[in-house]
């Protein structure tokens, strides 16, 4: 039984702490800390599975990929509600997966679903597709390649061994 069953996700809690809290001062560093520690603890027997990363440099990249891409989303959705409802196209894709580790499913779903735009709507009972919407999904192929290739292959690299 380890004392820090996440070593990564302590620092990340408690800067998300700090964050969004608003306030730098010692004491919600030192309480962020504290979370940061207490709440892997608590929840690991809910991990079945240990978390391995195998390119951390990748999840970075990754990160502030995705953040770009929430906020180019916001732009593009923003325009395409100005400009009615008949600039949309809302569709549904099935996005085969290459993903296997529960974690690196869930972190795929839920990528998706922060970009604005896109929302993922159903894992397929074998885990071998992700059913997801669109509201513009003029080209059913080009959004499925664009989600592999920007989410699925980095988390790929992340999560999965070579």
């Amino acid at each position: 039984m380890s004392l820090l069953p996440h070593p990564l996700l302590t620092p990340l809690l408690a800067v998300v702490w700090v964050l969004l809290n608003n306030s730098f001062t010692l004491g919600q560093w030192l309480f962020g800390a504290l979370l940061g520690w207490l709440i892997p603890l608590f929840a690991r027997r809910f991990w079945p599975e240990p978390v391995r990363l195998h390119r951390p440099l990748v999840l970075a990249r990754f990160i502030l990929m995705l953040l770009y891409d929430i906020l180019v989303a916001n732009l593009a959705v923003a325009w395409l509600i100005l400009r009615g409802e008949r600039a949309q196209h809302p569709g549904f894709v099935e996005v085969p997966l290459r993903l296997r580790s529960d974690l690196a499913i869930s972190l795929l779903a839920n990528t998706i679903s922060l970009t604005p735009g896109t929302v993922s709507a159903w894992l397929s009972p074998d885990r071998r597709y992700l059913v997801v919407h669109g509201l513009d999904v003029r080209d059913p192929e080009a959004l499925i390649a664009t989600l592999k290739r920007r989410y699925e292959a980095p988390l790929v690299e992340i999560f999965e061994p070579c």
